[in-house]
């Protein structure tokens, strides 16, 4: 069963200044670069049937080509932090985006996403360091932003089961309209039972 989620990549610029950010957190586990993404909808393990119907679903989406910021480092976890990551800044057409999305998954039967939204890029994985050591981190990396980055397309990636952070596979690209399709060599129409 392939284990399934929509989002965005990285332009390669953004992915490079993405990669500054690097560093400053012993015992972090820092998401390699490849893997920069927002989630926009995360479907989890599906059967390959309803892997099928996603990708069918997802393929109406008509919506046109928009940017978005990064802007500002944050952290998940509070007083015991568990991923850093890059700010994505309010963007009504990614928002509208993203809801299109979860009412599509509704439709097809899949639970609502029981997550609110918070469009971002993690940069790492942080269980086990302390509190004050994340902050020392945030500190050092204030003022952060880049952009704006044009978002020509949104892709249903597949991930191995774990703990997250890659390798992940395009299973199917989304041009929006205005943008232009990219094909990939990763990807493969057929790949979807991966």
């Amino acid at each position: 069963m392939p284990r399934l989620f929509t989002g965005l990549e990285m332009p390669a610029d953004a992915v490079a200044t993405l990669t500054s950010l690097r560093g400053g957190i012993p015992g972090a586990r820092w998401i390699d670069p490849e893997n920069y993404h927002v989630t926009l909808r995360f479907i989890g393990d599906v059967d390959n049937r309803t892997a099928h119907s996603v990708a069918e679903m997802l393929d109406r989406i008509q919506r046109p080509v928009f940017s978005i910021t990064l802007d500002g480092v944050g952290v998940f976890g509070g007083r015991k932090p568990h991923s850093i990551f890059a700010n994505v800044a309010a963007s009504p057409p990614l928002s509208a985006l993203q809801a299109e999305q979860e009412r599509m998954m509704q439709m097809l039967g899949l639970p609502p996403d029981p997550r609110k939204f918070a469009p971002h890029v993690t940069i790492a994985r942080c269980r086990g360091v302390s509190a004050g050591v994340v902050a020392t981190y945030m500190e050092s990396r204030g003022g952060f932003f880049w952009g704006p980055i044009e978002i020509s397309r949104f892709v249903l990636f597949s991930s191995r089961s774990g703990q997250g952070g890659g390798p992940y596979v395009i299973e199917e690209a989304y041009p929006l309209e205005g943008g232009e399709f990219h094909d990939d060599d990763d990807h493969d129409e057929d790949d979807i039972d991966a």
